[in-house]
């Protein structure tokens, strides 16, 4: 069988964490692959919604320090379907982390079977002053800071992760390279968060010397998610926290 497992929120996740983290994740790996363990689980996920500190965090980064997990962050209704089709068919568990916000989007969907592949980034806009990585809802609002941006001339390079692990380095590097900067842009706290990780790759990487500036990361704030709506929308990067960071990038503010 390949279950499906919908969590009615990712925060459940920490129920599960011995069968994900000690059992799922570890079944090929302690029998000589011998047996998978193909099972999806799918994590609505993320802040926007009022739902309050036990049911808005974002936790990709938890499981994406797994080895023998898969995580993924699908940010469009065609990478929903395709990538939802890829982990089904993945011997391997895998982690789908799907934002709240984003299940009201539309968007082209074809009606037939396809797949979107796992461990592959997306460049959903081409650029050449900044690199901004970005996850989910985050692909958006990065998008939406581009466009604001351009009215300045400047020009922004947006990547869509798309899965967490394992992470697609080739063309995150490739960018870096040709941008000289980078700003990671992602809703999980700052702090040892995706962003942290594609910082660091890159510093081991041959584009570190072509970095022009400090690599920058714009992540949640260090606290629970509040209840508040105003509180919990200046908890999480908004369109005009990414258009600083970035117009600071460029300009040489940092």
């Amino acid at each position: 069988l390949r279950p499906i497992f919908e969590f009615q929120f990712s925060d459940f996740a920490t129920l599960a964490l011995e069968q994900i983290v000690n059992q799922a994740a570890k079944m090929r790996f302690m029998l000589g692959g011998e047996v998978s363990v193909p099972v999806v689980m799918r994590f609505p996920a993320g802040s926007g919604t009022g739902a309050a500190a036990q049911h808005s965090q974002s936790l990709e980064a938890w499981l994406g320090h797994v080895p023998g997990l898969k995580v993924i962050q699908p940010a469009t209704p065609y990478d929903a379907k395709g990538m939802l089709l890829a982990a089904i068919a993945d011997p391997d568990p895998v982690m789908i982390f799907e934002h709240k916000l984003l299940y009201k989007m539309k968007g082209p969907v074809p009606e037939g079977h396809y797949t979107v592949p796992i461990g592959k980034a997306d460049v959903r806009r081409e650029g050449s002053d900044l690199t901004v990585v970005a996850t989910s809802i985050m692909v958006h609002k990065s998008l939406e800071a581009a466009q604001a941006l351009q009215a300045e001339g400047i020009d922004i390079e947006v990547i869509d992760l798309r899965t967490v692990r394992p992470m697609d380095k080739r063309t995150i590097i490739e960018s870096v390279k040709k941008t000289s900067r980078l700003l990671c842009v992602y809703e999980a706290v700052k702090t040892l968060g995706v962003g942290a990780e594609v910082s660091a790759m890159i510093a081991e990487s041959e584009a570190f010397d072509f970095l022009d500036a400090p690599i920058v990361r714009l992540g949640g704030a260090e606290i629970p998610i509040p209840y508040n709506p105003d509180l919990e929308r200046a908890t999480v990067p908004q369109v005009p926290d990414i258009v600083a960071a970035a117009r600071d990038l460029v300009r040489g503010a940092r």
